[in-house]
């Protein structure tokens, strides 16, 4: 039987999915909303798609054009929310540089990817000095300084100052149509062996990535929820995933934005309560961390939901962060998937749990978000019971996976081996659907069959 194309107008749009279309909703909902760094610098986002047209005609004047890779180091910033849009947005790739990884591994993963530009901050600039002469496609190095201090110019040749080249640039740039599979961003994965890997994902993922997170943190009846009305403040470096495609969702919402730059417990805290953040995401650790810290004892968190990744949220911070009136939840995810695959959200009736009760369900892995097929498979491919105790291998499709790592095909390969993506995480799903995850392959040894 042939398949019946649905029929359009020579003169209709077809709307590819791009991410400049997700500065539609907030320049018409909110355009005065303020996007804030460290407390100090305040911004619009009528202001910000400004700095978006002017980053993007600067980058131009400096030899980037469609399909070049521009590089950033940068702490979180307004500036890394407009190189998230303005860089995808010409149909360059935006790099996000793991300011964590050594020297030698930072020059290898800008050399892989081939990038053009770099734009450095400041605070990074001993680290760029140390690889300058490794840095083999380089053409132009922009500094960025949250002081404006000329003293640096001796230490490397730099292209030109950030926002020196926004003032020198014109407030206004058409961003062209394009095929929506044109790869927007990329990255590299922090393995405990050999070279990091890089992934990398297209506009189309990143919008679906978006509009599913936003469904899936907009579906709970009740508490767990990132809303219009809530103040957004990332916890989780912008450099890895795009800090959990968080700044995206946040955008397309229109909310009011925070970014604290480099984390520092206090400056955290202060921003909480000052700005009024009531949504964030972080690893246990950095929470556990502000919860001990002097201020972070006496501020009032009761408006506060928390997005626990990167690893188990475990229960006693759980308790503790229930105890302190903060919503807490797990997510999972990895660098390869964009991230989200699930969240550890409350079903209807579960508020009527006791604590115990609610911080084991608040610590599994989760539930999978919209549009994941997510299996636990054991070694031969074949699911496993679904009864929370029987445990396999992880796998998963979802449209906004990576398609393989940047000029590894064997990885590649072996990443999607039988047409899903092997995670190379262990779990097992109960009755209710929640996934728990118990270890990862390469510490397991099999027998008989089982993980």
């Amino acid at each position: 039987m042939n398949q019946q194309m649905f029929e359009a107008a020579p003169s209709a749009y077809a709307y590819p999915l791009l991410i400049k279309h997700l500065l539609h909703t907030p320049m018409a909902h909110a355009p005065d909303q303020e996007i804030v760094y460290r407390g100090t610098t305040r911004l619009t986002y009528r202001g910000m798609q400004e700095r978006i047209a002017r980053l993007a005609n600067g980058l131009t004047r400096h030899g980037a054009t469609m399909g070049s890779t521009i590089a950033v180091m940068d702490w979180d910033s307004h500036r890394y929310l407009e190189c998230y849009f303005a860089i995808p947005m010409m149909g360059a790739v935006l790099q996000t540089v793991n300011v964590r990884l050594s020297p030698a591994e930072i020059a290898y993963t800008i050399n892989h990817a081939g990038a053009h530009i770099l734009l450095v901050h400041s605070d990074f600039l001993p680290v760029v000095e140390s690889i300058r002469d490794q840095l083999e496609s380089v053409r132009a190095v922009i500094l960025i300084d949250d002081e404006r201090d000329e003293a640096y110019a001796h230490i490397i040749p730099f292209a030109d100052e950030y926002e020196a080249m926004l003032a020198a640039s014109e407030p206004a740039y058409d961003f062209p149509d394009f095929d929506e599979n044109t790869r927007a961003t990329t990255f590299y994965t922090t393995g405990t062996t050999g070279l990091p890997k890089g992934v990398y994902f297209s506009h189309r993922q990143l919008v679906l990535h978006t509009i599913t997170g936003m469904a899936a943190l907009a579906s709970p009846a009740s508490g767990q929820r990132f809303h219009r009305g809530d103040v957004y403040m990332p916890i989780t470096p912008m450099f890895h995933v795009h800090a959990w495609g968080m700044p995206y969702i946040a955008t397309m919402l229109g909310v009011k934005q925070v970014y604290p730059g480099r984390y520092v417990p206090e400056r955290l805290i202060e921003l909480v309560r000052d700005e009024g953040v009531t949504f964030s995401h972080c690893v246990g650790t950095i929470l556990h961390m502000l919860l001990g810290c002097r201020d972070g004892k006496s501020v009032d968190l009761s408006r506060w939901k928390v997005v626990i990744g990167g690893g188990a949220l475990l229960h006693g911070l759980a308790r503790a962060a229930l105890e302190r009136g903060i919503d807490i939840f797990a997510g999972y995810g990895m660098s390869e998937t964009c991230p989200l695959l699930s969240l550890a959200q409350l079903q209807p009736g579960s508020e009527e749990l006791d604590i115990e009760e609610q911080v084991a369900l608040r610590c599994k892995t989760g539930l999978p978000i919209p549009l994941v097929d997510l299996r636990i498979v054991n070694e031969d491919g074949a699911d496993v019971v679904y009864d929370g105790r029987a445990s396999g291998e992880i796998v998963v499709r979802a449209p906004w996976l990576t398609q393989g790592y940047l000029k590894n095909p064997e990885a590649s390969a072996a990443l999607w081996d039988g047409g899903y993506l092997h995670t190379q995480d262990i779990g097992s799903i109960d009755r209710n659907g929640y996934l728990q995850i118990t270890d990862r392959i390469k510490d397991v040894i099999k027998s008989g069959g089982e993980w």
